[in-house]
């Protein structure tokens, strides 16, 4: 059972996600107890390869008030851990135009790692956002009126 930390609600709707990579990520003591807490926010946050690393950015990890001198900057980048061979393949793909890496949400998994499920995205045009509502919205309508025969009935 995985501990949900925070999630990107925001990347959901600005991106289509093509592809979820499940990483590790390099923090110190004080952000893993902050972590637990849930004082994570991913709004803005993204993800970059550089060299042979992927590194995370923006990524606001509240700094832990029992943790005093021993706290980092909360937007520090941070260092993704990921197998080479996948880090290989996601350059392979991030040459391909207007494809991004987001990350969706930070959790902890069975074994108390804290993990980042990163999203192999591609940006939403205003139009797509548009149709999203007006899909959702339809379904909503839906739901309402199947709700209301049956209630009726």
């Amino acid at each position: 059972m995985n501990k949900i930390a925070a999630t990107n609600r925001k990347a959901y709707r600005d991106y289509n996600i093509l592809e979820n990579i499940e990483c590790g990520i390099e923090l110190k003591g004080s952000e893993v107890k902050s972590l637990r807490d849930g004082r994570v926010n991913l709004n803005d946050s993204f993800a970059r390869i550089d060299g042979n690393e992927v590194i995370l950015y923006n990524t606001h990890i509240s700094p832990y008030a029992q943790a005093s001198y021993l706290n980092v900057e909360s937007t520090r980048p941070r260092r993704l851990l990921l197998h080479k061979k996948q880090i290989l393949r996601l350059i392979g793909q991030l040459t391909q135009k207007g494809l991004t890496l987001v990350p969706l949400k930070v959790y902890f998994n069975d074994r108390g790692f804290a993990k980042v499920e990163l999203g192999l995205c591609r940006g939403k045009k205003l139009y797509d956002r548009r149709q999203d509502i007006k899909r959702r919205e339809a379904e909503r309508q839906m739901r309402q009126a199947l709700k209301h025969r049956r209630n009726r009935g």
